[in-house]
């Protein structure tokens, strides 16, 4: 199996990606993967929408598995098999607020319970932490509680990173912005 980065949006997958797309026979991906490289997929390939993800570990051994962003940051480079990286929504969003990504510690709420410790004690530490959310995280009571604690810090939610759409709302802890749909949340020094 080849898991392969997609890139957070349009224009970003790799030449290496690319060409494992061009050489594969079978797809799967998400809706919104399978978009962002409809264009280099030959004739003949069969794609396919992933409609449970519990079942990719049991894919055929030549199947290539898309991965929006990179495979490695909240993605399926867990399955085994090759991995194939992709330019990443933190990547993107380092590069769109000038911010290094040495600084950054990625933490995933997406799909998964938020742990406002681990993002006070990355603070703490003085990192900036990048939360990969979901639609359920909520960004003003992470707030609250990170002044609580007297973490007042800069706040920077993106939507649609990488998209025609992309917006870049900024607030702070005290006041924070508005984090809808596809969006990735900055907590620290911006």
């Amino acid at each position: 199996m080849i898991i392969v980065g997609v890139g957070a949006g349009p224009g970003m997958l790799t030449e290496e990606a690319i060409s494992a797309i061009r050489d594969a026979c079978l797809i799967y991906g998400s809706e919104r993967s399978i978009d962002l490289i409809k264009d280099h997929v030959l004739p003949g390939c069969t794609v396919l929408v992933i409609e449970d993800y519990k079942k990719l570990r049991t894919l055929p051994e030549d199947a290539l598995v898309l991965s929006t962003g990179d495979p490695m940051l909240s993605g399926l480079g867990y399955l085994e098999g090759r991995v194939i990286p992709g330019v990443s929504s933190m990547q993107v969003a380092c590069a769109r607020l000038k911010i290094s990504q040495l600084k950054v510690v990625p933490i995933t709420v997406h799909g998964r319970k938020m742990d406002p410790e681990a993002i006070a004690f990355e603070l703490e530490r003085g990192k900036s932490v990048f939360l990969i959310s979901d639609e359920k995280t909520d960004l003003e009571g992470l707030c609250r509680y990170l002044e609580s604690r007297g973490l007042s810090r800069s706040v920077a939610a993106m939507t649609d990173l990488g998209y025609p759409q992309e917006r870049i709302s900024r607030g702070s802890t005290a006041t924070p912005p508005q984090a809808p749909g596809l969006s990735c949340i900055f907590i620290g020094d911006l």
